[in-house]
């Protein structure tokens, strides 16, 4: 990066190539840093530049690129993001997904704004970053240990502390190449989504660290920056939209759980019924209420998200876990029928262990026991296990036969859902919850909730990539009609840009939820631009647009811009009994390339649209 661009940016992008086992570095000019920013920005550009349609997730010159944004590392709540950019094994497709914790902080301070993994090790290895410098070096005693224990084995290696250096890494299900294995590090922080933990056992990288170091940032205006931070931290704690968040973290409180039961939003028994009446058990509330908890929060964020939890009682007694968020609840609770909660923590717990993504885990143990529990399956197809809804022991050992590939079954169901469920015939596939691209949604039941359900199955990154639940904010698409199919399609449609944007500052979302007005002029502060709002959302529409191509490029198509049966269904019960999208759909769909300026046939960005958002070289790939 040249001399003037130094606000907010460490300055260098390093390029790990792990055949060869040499590390360069590279530099972005300000014009470049401008255009993308960071984060997914950055995952973008150079997954189009460098990734070809003839390369496949796991071949070595898949990309993995690290990426953090020119907020990381400062006093903006949650600014220890790094967002996770590669060619996914779910959808065969871009990726992008992002982890909170301390990475981002740490990367930068190690001298390094973007990591960008490619070829593939002849050994297992990890890569060590500190004082500007980065080391390969040999990961083979790693090997079987899971997420946990590999974070404890470098830092005891390299003689650093448990907040004296950052660790993600993958766990025996990423080794084993898991189609829904996913990176995990500063103990339960995630990167999850299609596939990504897969692509890094693929190269034969472990894991990546950063030391804490004592480097420290050049921002433009470091008091209008700590000026916005306090601002945004007073509106995140006094507006109620934001307030839950704040004290409870995703999991929630019993009313917030009372109120996803009111709207038909929890999803149990994968959709079999809106009935369970043991959902205030699965919350932050009632685990704090009952446990014991120390607040573990992330780089920079004073929100009570994050603890770690003590069992005091049961057969789990004195196993220590990390608060599970909403979604591990969801998943290893009411989704899977169980209704015991330090059976909901030790099993969210296992899931970090082994590196295995929760959601896919959650709708693919799900669909599983649906099938035995109907008969479709036999104790003698699951290998002896009795999976019945709630069986939490069966659970625990078909998680742990997943993530190892052990048995013809377990290695079927390792593929994913929707693939798992093509393997098992007709009736898994009608009963399987996924997005006909091959990746399962996020942790509710979508019927009630159409925002999340068209933005997964149209989302090109293998999980929702818009949407907008904040403040009033006069920038950002309001979504007041929830059952509306052209209010839904329209806020996928308008609010993308802004959701794609904040993936590029190193940030966590819920360090973000105000107005967007606010967020830029923190990133003025911090790099000395003069970002307006509808800058920054072209931003994230250029990166939006930048993937779409990328995934025309690479054969994903309109035709599989689809739910599964039963994830679109109608509820045979709750709130939302009888009502079903599956009618709107296609005009749904029309709306939204409509407004997203995406030809409706082929489902490519026009060449007007890829111009307006400074992606002329584009045009030819998309219409030669």
């Amino acid at each position: 990066m040249s001399s003037n661009t130094g606000n907010g940016y460490a300055g260098k992008i390093l390029r790990v190539d792990l055949t060869n086992e040499r590390v360069t570095e590279e530099t972005l000019d300000a014009v470049e840093l401008r255009k993308w920013v960071g984060g997914v920005g950055f995952g973008a550009k150079y997954l189009y530049d460098e990734v070809p349609p003839e390369v496949q997730w796991d071949d070595p010159a898949n990309r993995l690129i690290v990426a953090t944004g020119p907020l990381a590392g400062t006093r903006m709540g949650g600014s220890g993001t790094i967002s996770f950019s590669t060619k996914g094994c779910l959808t065969n497709g871009a990726t992008s997904t992002q982890a909170n914790g301390f990475m981002g902080a740490y990367m930068k301070f190690s001298g390094y704004d973007a990591i960008i993994f490619q070829g593939a090790a002849r050994r297992w290895v990890y890569l060590y970053l500190h004082d500007g410098k980065a080391e390969i070096r040999d990961a083979q005693y790693l090997l079987g240990k899971n997420t946990w224990e590999t974070e404890d084995a470098i830092k005891a290696e390299l003689g650093y502390t448990e907040k004296g250096m950052s660790v993600f890494c993958i766990g025996p299900a990423g080794e084993n190449l898991v189609k829904f294995a996913g990176i995990f590090g500063d103990k339960d922080h995630a990167a999850g989504h299609n596939g990504s933990g897969a692509v890094m056992g693929s190269k034969k990288l472990k894991a990546f660290c950063a030391a804490r170091g004592k480097a420290t940032l050049s921002v433009a205006d470091s008091k209008r920056l700590s000026a916005n931070a306090e601002a945004i931290w007073d509106l995140i704690q006094t507006n109620p939209l934001t307030r839950r968040i704040f004290d409870w973290g995703t999991g929630g409180t019993y009313e917030s759980r009372d109120q996803q039961m009111a709207a038909g939003t929890l999803p149990i028994k994968n959709y079999t019924t809106n009935a369970y009446a043991e959902g205030h058990l699965m919350t932050t509330q009632y685990t704090r209420e009952h446990y014991i908890h120390k607040p573990n929060p992330c780089w920079a964020c004073r929100m009570h998200h994050l603890s770690m939890v003590t069992i005091t009682e049961g057969p789990h007694r004195g196993q220590t876990v990390e608060d599970p968020e909403y979604e591990m609840y969801a998943a290893m609770g009411p989704l899977v029928g169980n209704t015991d909660p330090a059976e909901t923590l030790v099993l969210s717990n296992l899931l970090t262990l082994l590196g295995l993504e929760g959601n896919e885990a959650g709708f693919l143990v799900s669909m599983v026991i649906d099938l035995y529990e109907s008969g479709m399956l036999s104790k003698e197809d699951t290998n002896g296990l009795e999976l019945t809804w709630g069986n939490t022991a069966a659970i625990r050992s078909l998680l742990e036969r997943i993530a190892s590939r052990q048995g013809a079954f377990a290695n079927i169901l390792a593929e994913g859902t929707k693939r798992a469920a093509e393997a098992l015939g007709p009736e898994a596939e009608e009963r399987g919850i996924y997005a006909m691209k091959g990746h399962s949604p996020r942790g509710h039941d979508h019927r009630a909730m159409w925002r999340e359900m068209f933005d997964t199955a149209t989302s090109d990154i293998g999980t929702y990539e818009a949407g907008y639940m904040g403040p009033a904010d006069p920038d950002t698409h309001a979504l007041k009609n929830i059952f509306s199919p052209e209010e839904v399609s329209a806020h996928t449609a308008k609010t993308k840009g802004r959701r794609q944007f904040e993936d590029t500052l190193g940030t966590c979302t819920f360090c973000t939820r105000v107005p967007l007005r606010m967020v830029t002029d923190t990133l003025n502060a911090a790099t000395g631009w003069n970002f307006s709002p509808e800058e920054a959302q072209a931003v994230g529409f250029r990166a939006a647009n930048l993937l779409r191509a990328f995934n025309i490029k690479h054969g994903i198509g309109v035709e599989l811009e689809q739910p599964s049966a039963r994830w679109s269904s109608a509820p045979v019960d709750g709130p939302a009994k009888g009502i079903t999208i599956v009618s709107e759909w296609e005009n749904m769909l029309d709306n939204y390339y409509r407004l997203m300026g995406w030809d409706r046939v082929t489902g490519k960005p026009f060449p007007e649209t890829l111009k307006a958002y400074g992606l002329e070289y584009v045009v030819p790939d998309m219409w030669p």
